[in-house]
């Protein structure tokens, strides 16, 4: 889905598709987790660079009808509490999973990522490639049987872009549309490229052809809203959401547990399941997965042998979770000393010893990163230079450095990460060690609640943060431009490159397919040298265990709704 960050604790099971949801549990749990939620499909590997300007408006999803003996059946996931229900507000993995299956857009990502109708019927590409017009199907409505229209997707996007509504992503995934801006900026309160041409019809327009544009309407800030649910419910509408997705919220208590419900009103072939129950309460997964508690979990370090085991009873539940699109990383804000220092950055990087974490740490579980693309994902680099472990050559750098000595320094350094007490990941550790040992570097790592620590980047409050970022649709954009572009709202270390800018700016136009790779590679190259962000870790093949009972639980390299497809047999 769509723009996520992913939080470095606990990655609760159900919350993670990659999106991940923080929590400040052991790194085995951490671990196990990941794996499960990031999986790839079998076709990842042949995903094309950005989806086809103007997308497949043929590629209309399979309604036909199922035999009755699908329907009916719980689900019981373990997860954590997003901190929105707000389309427009999404900025996190924990919250999208849960918004893409109460609300709808005007396209989506199915199973193959590629991009599908969703609420619109059809699309036509015009003037260029910079004029969409698409068709509402009819039959698209609201859990309540209220008909949806062109106009509640202008009132959706429109409200986004408003400074009022405080929405952090509406400048990432709705600024292409002419219009928008003017908004953002407080000058306007209608955007002239968003045209509602009748009830079935609406006309966007954007100020360049952008191959990845229609991707970016799969992300929720562009999903319908009925205004007259957001605003007779004021600051708290969420809490009564009236939705267009499969599911609507048939409960929640904070903290304890979520009800997601069939949404019968659905435009499409319903739900399988009657419910999606949530357990918010926390606990220990495989504890849980074992009591018969939830239907599905990761597996962590301390219990990979005995799953394995075929002479184990479990060992029947075990599948195989492929990698995800999402990288983990250590950000620096680049303003703030020492880290305004290109050769300090360079220094801590080439002081970790990446390998040795991946096997110690991780038992194997996870691949060194290298850059900030994941493998198997679009524009994907085998020839990028990293900057490998070479203590000599990070002592050296140290010292050509401005920030040599404890006293050039002058200042404490602080790691951020999310969590809720406990013990720190090992790994953030276990790096802080090697910088103490390699450079005599030391730094203090500071724990914080999930919402807070969201909150303190986005306002650009963090020397440094541990985190991670998850593909929200197929495309290099998501991730080069949006994450380290100097004028971009996500460009959460302050990092400023002209070259980088410049190939940015100029592979959002470009249309050759080889170029644009050439563009996106060549501008990573330039993130990696200048350590804009140090890469740690990917995802490789994980494990999972999930009732036999649980059919069709697709396991993706990217979040998306998944609850739909999902049945119980009984």
């Amino acid at each position: 889905m769509l723009r996520k960050l992913i939080a470095s604790g606990v990655f609760t099971l159900f919350l993670m598709g990659a999106l991940a949801c923080g929590g400040g549990d052991s790194e085995e749990q951490s671990l196990a987790e990941s794996d499960i939620a990031s999986e790839a499909t079998s076709q990842s590997a042949g995903i094309q660079i950005a989806p086809a300007l103007g997308g497949d408006a043929a590629a209309v999803p399979d309604v036909s009808a199922s035999s009755g003996d699908k329907f009916g059946g719980k689900l019981r996931v373990l997860g954590g509490d997003p901190p929105t229900l707000d389309p427009a507000l999404v900025s996190d993995t924990s919250s999208a999973r849960i918004v893409l299956e109460l609300f709808s857009g005007l396209v989506r990502l199915d199973n193959d990522l590629q991009i599908v109708p969703d609420l619109a019927e059809t699309w036509v590409v015009t003037e260029g490639g910079t004029v969409y017009t698409f068709t509402i199907k009819d039959g698209a409505q609201y859990s309540d049987g209220t008909p949806v229209t062109a106009s509640d997707f202008k009132y959706a996007m429109e409200r986004a872009a408003n400074p009022d509504t405080e929405s952090t992503t509406a400048e990432l995934y709705l600024a292409d549309i002419v219009g928008v801006m003017e908004i953002i900026d407080g000058n306007a309160l209608a955007a002239s490229g968003i045209e509602v041409l009748d009830d079935k019809t609406l006309k966007i327009t954007i100020d360049a052809p952008k191959a990845y544009f229609l991707a970016k309407l799969t992300y929720p800030t562009a999903f319908a809203l009925m205004k007259s649910n957001v605003e007779s419910g004021g600051q708290t509408w969420t809490d009564n959401p009236i939705g267009s997705g499969p599911f609507v919220l048939e409960e929640y208590r904070i903290g304890e547990r979520m009800i997601l419900a069939r949404n019968e009103n659905y435009y499409d072939r319903n739900a399988y399941l009657d419910t999606v129950e949530i357990n918010l309460a926390g606990g220990v997964a495989m504890a849980m997965y074992e009591a018969d508690e939830i239907d599905l979990t990761g597996v962590g370090l301390a219990d990979l042998d005995r799953v394995q085991d075929p002479s184990n009873a479990i060992n029947r539940d075990l599948v195989s979770v492929p990698p995800g699109f999402s990288t983990s990383y250590l950000g620096f804000n680049i303003e703030e000393t020492p880290f305004n220092d290109v050769k300090f950055r360079q220094a801590l990087a080439h002081s970790i010893d990446k390998e040795l974490i991946a096997e110690q740490v991780f038992a194997g579980l996870v691949l060194p990163a290298e850059g900030v693309l994941p493998p198997l994902f679009p524009v994907f680099n085998e020839d990028l230079v990293s900057l490998d472990f070479d203590p000599d050559k990070a002592r050296a750098l140290l010292a050509e450095s401005s920030y040599s000595t404890l006293t050039d320094r002058d200042k404490r350094i602080v790691i951020t990460t999310q969590g809720t007490g406990g013990s720190p990941s090992l790994s953030i550790e276990v790096m802080a060690d090697m910088w103490s040992q390699n450079l005599g570097v030391n730094v203090e790592i500071q724990q914080v609640e999930f919402a807070t620590y969201l909150q303190d980047l986005y306002r650009n409050r963090l020397q440094a943060f541990f985190g991670g970022w998850e593909a929200d649709y197929p495309d290099p954009q998501d991730w080069i431009d949006i994450l380290f572009h100097s004028e971009s709202p996500r460009n959460d270390g302050n990092y400023s490159n002209p070259e980088v800018d410049r190939l940015v700016e100029q592979a959002r136009t470009e249309q050759d397919v080889l170029l644009r790779t050439q563009m996106y590679q060549d501008a990573e190259q330039m993130i990696v040298d200048d350590v804009a962000w140090l890469p740690v870790w990917w995802d490789t093949q994980g494990l999972a265990l999930i009732k036999q009972r649980v059919q069709d639980y697709n396991f993706l390299p990217m979040t998306i709704e998944i609850f739909k497809d999902v049945w119980i047999q009984e």
